[in-house]
């Protein structure tokens, strides 16, 4: 195996995976954090292509993967997961790191950023800014939390493309393979394929985006000024708007970006402009 299966606790007790790739300790490491749904298998291809230069860590939120899910569902919450990623930095004793947030990875980044800057040294915001279009939030809400399984991981697929061909419209069949095999695990119990992570993910979706109290997140944003940033955009996107793409580059007049034809929310990091993209920004750390 090319990596570590490791587990280390939260702070309510809850075993929480990680994916440890190795590389070189003298080099500032990097922590890939997953969409909403998403777990660490989505970073395999890229924590193969700079680790051994850098430790690369792909963490498991709680309620997904391999970590423990939570019998209290409202703790499946953006400031719940940013203290277990704090909890993560501080059991590895790692200092500083390089952080790749797809989605909701990104936006816990910002949080980071906001609330404990030290631990910032570069940051990837994958399809995601301060402002989250709400034809996007909409969209997934509708989907996360249905319990829809699958006799073969052939249908998963099937069904996937479907979901998602807006996102991906010129995606391979191995490519739909890939993102699947991510997404679902087989029940052995139920002798079928289900999705992999805790449904009452989507409970807890819903109760968020009804509440009326929004945080502002452009200080949080705004807060990454200091160290290098990269923001990738799916030109398809539903998430990150054009509109709020271009306020931050004006906001963050440093920031690198690059915007991905044919890709909608989230471009998967394995499309040939934003591999050079990211190789040019790891270089410079």
């Amino acid at each position: 195996m090319s990596f570590e299966e490791k587990y280390y606790q939260s702070n309510d007790g809850l075993n929480l995976y990680y994916r440890e790739y190795d590389g070189d300790n003298q080099t500032i490491p990097v922590v890939c954090l997953s969409g909403l749904t998403r777990n660490s298998a989505d970073f395999h291809d890229l924590a193969l292509r700079y680790s051994g230069v850098r430790k690369v860590y792909c963490l498991d939120y709680r309620g997904r993967g391999k970590s423990d899910y939570d019998p209290e569902y409202k703790n499946y919450s953006p400031q719940t997961y940013l203290m277990d990623v704090l909890t993560f930095l501080a059991n590895r004793s790692i200092e500083k790191a390089i952080f790749v947030g797809t989605s909701l990875g990104g936006l816990i980044t910002m949080g980071l950023s906001g609330f404990a800057p030290q631990y910032v040294s570069g940051a990837i915001l994958n399809d995601i800014g301060p402002d989250v279009d709400t034809s996007g939030s909409e969209r997934i809400a509708g989907y996360v939390g249905k319990d829809i399984r699958f006799s073969t991981l052939t249908q998963a697929v099937s069904a996937q493309k479907k979901l998602y061909l807006n996102a991906y419209p010129d995606l391979d069949d191995e490519g739909w393979i890939k993102t699947t095999q991510a997404a679902y695990i087989y029940d052995e119990e139920k002798s079928n394929y289900r999705q992999n992570y805790d449904l009452k993910l989507g409970q807890a979706l819903v109760e968020q985006l009804k509440n009326d109290q929004e945080i502002d997140l452009w200080p949080f944003f705004e807060s990454l000024q200091s160290v290098p940033t990269l923001v990738i955009r799916g030109a398809l996107s539903d998430i990150l708007s054009e509109e709020a793409f271009e306020k931050m580059k004006a906001r963050h007049p440093q920031m690198q970006w690059l915007q991905l034809e044919n890709r909608g929310h989230v471009p998967l990091l394995d499309e040939p402009l934003a591999l050079k993209k990211m190789d040019e920004f790891f270089e410079q750390q």
